[in-house]
């Protein structure tokens, strides 16, 4: 399939930049310029949330379950981190992660310990199933992922992932107001 980069060169045109172009024609005045940044984010957000989902079923795991688990691997020995911590890292409500903690209990990757220092705190831990899961799944994800930003030289990958990092952290702060 010709994705149109010419061996990695930059495309000419497309949609995104038609859509720029036809605010701008109706719109004269009108700032389009995010356009060309926002909307490609969004189609690409949509492109990887798809391939994720479908990687993920090909692993036998959903991605809320990748993400918490690979959240508390990363977290190092015990491998364990508050409900707080663990919705704060994973960017999602105390809700969803109560939830997912509860699902994720019960299919035996994770437990939930009681603080020795302060009764009222209860931590979730790693299991050892789920460690061997998150293990046996993440080289293989990361591995395919490496794929979807082969079009990237290394270069490139790191001055987007710096750019990308700057819009984040504004972002973020933005929505913390």
């Amino acid at each position: 399939m010709d994705d149109g980069t010419c061996g990695g060169e930059k495309p000419s045109s497309d949609e995104v930049d038609e859509i720029q172009r036809a605010w701008l024609r109706e719109r004269p005045g009108t700032p389009v310029s995010s356009i060309g940044v926002i909307t490609r984010i969004w189609h690409i957000a949509k492109l990887l949330e798809d391939d994720r989902r479908a990687t993920m079923l090909e692993l036998g795991m959903d991605a809320s379950t990748r993400t918490l688990l690979s959240t508390l691997r990363r977290a190092g020995p015990p491998y364990r981190l508050s409900a707080g911590e663990l919705a704060k890292r994973c960017r999602v409500s105390p809700g969803a992660i109560s939830q997912q903690t509860a699902r994720a209990e019960r299919d035996g990757h994770v437990r939930r310990v009681k603080s020795t220092s302060d009764r009222r705190a209860v931590y979730v831990e790693l299991t050892e199933a789920g460690h061997e899961l998150i293990e046996r799944t993440v080289g293989d994800l990361l591995e395919h992922e490496e794929t979807l930003v082969s079009a990237l030289s290394p270069a490139q990958r790191e001055q987007l992932a710096d750019l990308l990092r700057i819009l984040l952290a504004d972002l973020d702060r933005r929505a913390r107001r």
